[in-house]
C-alpha cells in the first residue's frame, strides 16, 4: 500500500474529502475516461459539421458515463478505495452497473461507423471493426453463457473464494481489478442494452430473463456481505488509525452498498427494456395490419377458404 504508485489519504472518510481533487500517481483509468470522451466528442463533431444529424442526448449520455469514470477512479475516493470495502465497492458497483448503460446508449459502435473516414487509417479501423463484428469470438463474448457467469464471478466469485486478496496484493491490481469491472459490466450489457450493430441479437424475453436473474443473485450476495460475522477480504482490514473505520462495519456498509445502490441500474434496465419490448411489439402489429389492409390476410384467408371447403363438402354429403 505504501508502494509509490498508490497514495493512501489519513483523514477520516466524509464526502469532502471523497470529492476532493486527488489524482492517484498513476491515473490510468481517468485518462481512459477522458480519452474515450475526446473521441466520441470527435467523431460527433465531424457529423455535424458535415451536416449529417446525431443525436444530442445520446451524446450527452456518453459524456456523462465518462465523467463518471473520472468521478470515481480520479478524485480522493480512489484513495479510500485502497482501504476501504465500502468505498471500494461503491466504485465496483458504479463501474459495473452504472456506466456500461450510460457509454452504451451513446450509441459509440455506431457513431464509429458513421464518422470514421473510409479511406488512410480510417480504412484499417473500419476493416478491423467489421472483423471483431462478424468474428466467432465477438459471439461467444456476448453471448449470457460468458457474461452472466463473468459478472457474477466478479461478486461471488473475488470475495467468498477469497481471490480479491490475491489479486488486490499485485501491483497494480486494484487498477486491474477497476478496469475489469469496467468491462465485465460493459459485456454484460451490451447485448441487453445495445442498438449497436451486433454479431447477435438477443430477444426482449431473454433480455428480461438476464435482468431478472442478476437483480436476484445481486440482491443475495449483498445479504451474504452484510450478514457476514468476519472479513470477506483481509486487504480492507487494517484501515489507518486516523481514518476511525470499523473494518467489520465498513463491510456491512459495503453488502448494504451490493443491495441497494447495486439493484437501482438494473431495475431502470429492466423499465427501459419493458418499454422497448411494448413499443416494438406495437410496431410490428401496427405494420401486420397495414399489410392487411393492402395485400389481405393471407393466412386468415387461407383459414376461411378451408373453412368454406368443409362447409361445401358437408352440403354435398348425401343423406
Amino acid at each position: 500500500m505504501n508502494a509509490d504508485w498508490v497514495s493512501i489519504p489519513d483523514s477520516p472518510p466524509s464526502l469532502g474529502q471523497f470529492l476532493a481533487f486527488d489524482l492517484q500517481p498513476v491515473p490510468l483509468i481517468p485518462i481512459i475516461g477522458v480519452a474515450l470522451a475526446a473521441v466520441y466528442l470527435l467523431g460527433a463533431v465531424r457529423l455535424w459539421a458535415s451536416g449529417r444529424p446525431w443525436p444530442v442526448w445520446r451524446t450527452l449520455t456518453f459524456l456523462l458515463g465518462c465523467l463518471i469514470i473520472v468521478i470515481v477512479t480520479g478524485l480522493g475516493v480512489e484513495g479510500y478505495g485502497y482501504v476501504m470495502l465500502s468505498v471500494f465497492m461503491f466504485q465496483q458497483l458504479t463501474l459495473m452497473m452504472l456506466v456500461p448503460p450510460l457509454l452504451i446508449l451513446g450509441l459509440p459502435g455506431t457513431l464509429l461507423l458513421r464518422a470514421t473516414p473510409h479511406h488512410g487509417l480510417g480504412r484499417f479501423v473500419l476493416r478491423f471493426a467489421f472483423i471483431g463484428l462478424r468474428s466467432r469470438g465477438s459471439r461467444w463474448l456476448l453471448h449470457p453463457v460468458v457474461t452472466v457467469p463473468l459478472f457474477l464471478f466478479f461478486f461471488y466469485g473475488l470475495y467468498l473464494a477469497g481471490l480479491a486478496d490475491l489479486i488486490l496484493a499485485l501491483p497494480f491490481g486494484h487498477l486491474g481489478l477497476e478496469l475489469s469491472f469496467l468491462a465485465a459490466g460493459i459485456l454484460f450489457t451490451i447485448p441487453i442494452l445495445s442498438d449497436d450493430p451486433l454479431p447477435v441479437r438477443m430477444s426482449f424475453p431473454a433480455r428480461v430473463l438476464d435482468l431478472t436473474a442478476e437483480v436476484a443473485l445481486h440482491a443475495f450476495f449483498g445479504v451474504i456481505v452484510m450478514m457476514s460475522p468476519f472479513l470477506l477480504a483481509d486487504s480492507f482490514g487494517t484501515p489507518p488509525p486516523s481514518m476511525g473505520v470499523n473494518p467489520l462495519a465498513d463491510q456491512g456498509i459495503a453488502g448494504g452498498l451490493a443491495w441497494s445502490y447495486g439493484e437501482a441500474p438494473t431495475v431502470l434496465m429492466m423499465l427501459y427494456i419493458l418499454r422497448r419490448w411494448f413499443h416494438d411489439d406495437t410496431s410490428k402489429a401496427a405494420l401486420a395490419d397495414r399489410r392487411s389492409d393492402v395485400h389481405g390476410d393471407t393466412e386468415l384467408d387461407a383459414y376461411n377458404e378451408y373453412l368454406a371447403e368443409l362447409r361445401n363438402r358437408e352440403l354435398r354429403r348425401p343423406w
